[in-house]
């Protein structure tokens, strides 16, 4: 009796194993990737097999500080000061990508900055670049390297957005606009890539994430929304890569904060969000923008 449940139940074990995708052999790029999450991402893909790594960012110190890292661990890594803001650097620099190192198979959209001010305290140039470096840095990759994904039907493309892109707080306005930008981005983009055979889309939306880009931000109750360690956003990121998930919530309970949204008014939302000190909780903000 065993061996014939057990029969049954092997069929579906090879089907959703043969779903997650192998990453031997794979080259991803990802912008931001000197630190923070970009960092543990490179790690991350590094350890799950790909076959060269690829870092983008604006500072060459943490750009060469992470891939040697990486490399020490035996994976092929290369590093290009970048800044995706800059679309005549990014077409740039990803043709000396294609040139030096080869096609790009996994793009991973990670850089972003927050200025922590409300819109009238804001800079107007510091305004643009949230919204250049957030949003529009992602219509440049993508430009630069999803055409070739898709002549070649091996490809895959990742953003990493923000619970904030559907549930804004005072204080990061350039940021909650931006990401939420991102968001209906990655969407169209993710419909229109649904009978593009070989090429899937990830978008990750993670609450506040334990790095120096949000440091000082506070909660109310920290206990019951601890920030994420961005290794685990990490290792969530690679792993909804290889299961080709195109929307992927971290942590799993953001889905009812959505849900919420989606018919409570907004007085009730309101009284929800001053509860918890979301109004408030970049009073504290010291992050790096």
């Amino acid at each position: 009796r065993d061996a014939r449940r057990l029969s049954c139940v092997l069929p579906f074990i090879k089907i959703v194993t043969a779903r997650r995708k192998d990453l031997a052999g794979e080259v991803v790029l990802i912008t931001g990737g000197g630190r923070g999450i970009g960092r543990h991402l490179a790690k991350e893909f590094a350890k799950q097999g790909a076959r060269k790594v690829i870092l983008w960012g604006r500072t060459e110190k943490c750009l060469k500080e992470t891939a040697e890292e990486i490399s020490l661990s035996g994976t092929e890594c290369h590093y290009l000061v970048c800044d995706v803001a800059n679309r005549e650097e990014v077409y740039k620099q990803a043709k000396v990508v294609r040139e030096k190192v080869g096609d790009v198979s996994i793009l991973v959209n990670n850089a972003a900055v927050v200025h922590g001010k409300t819109l009238m305290e804001s800079d107007d140039d510091a305004l643009l670049k949230s919204q250049h470096i957030n949003t529009l840095g992602q219509f440049w990759t993508i430009k630069a390297f999803l055409p070739r994904m898709l002549e070649l039907q091996h490809g895959h493309v990742v953003c990493i957005n923000s619970i904030l892109s559907q549930s804004p707080i005072p204080g990061a306005i350039d940021y909650c606009t931006s990401k939420a930008s991102s968001l209906a981005f990655m969407e169209s983009l993710t419909l229109g890539m649904l009978d593009c055979p070989g090429v899937g889309c990830t978008t990750v939306l993670p609450f506040h994430t334990n790095t120096e880009m949000f440091q000082g931000l506070r909660v109310r109750f920290p206990q019951l929304f601890p920030p994420l360690k961005p290794e685990v956003v990490a290792q969530r990121t690679v792993d909804a890569v290889r299961a080709d998930k195109a929307f992927i919530y971290l942590p799993w309970t953001m889905h009812a904060l959505v849900i919420l949204k989606s018919f409570m008014p907004q007085v009730a939302l309101e009284e929800i969000h001053r509860f918890s000190g979301s109004y408030t909780c970049m009073n504290t903000f010291k992050g790096r923008t």
